[in-house]
């Protein structure tokens, strides 16, 4: 009985370990998350604050490099 009452506790405690590992991967993968978003709306403000070019040139209209 005392064998498996050790064996359980050992379990346990792996276990413990390995919740607490989950935990900071994930705490590390939502600061990951936040920061993308955070750059992400940084590059969308540039998109909406950059003037759409009027060009009306049509790359296959020019001539290629090696002409």
């Amino acid at each position: 009985m005392e064998r498996r009452l050790n064996d359980l506790e050992v379990r346990i405690n792996l276990a413990e370990d390995l919740v607490e590992e989950l935990n900071l991967t994930v705490y590390r993968q939502q600061q990951q998350i936040d920061l993308l978003q955070q750059q992400l709306r940084h590059l969308y403000r540039q998109l909406q604050e950059t003037p759409a070019t009027t060009d009306s040139r049509n790359p296959l209209d020019e001539r290629p490099p090696h002409y």
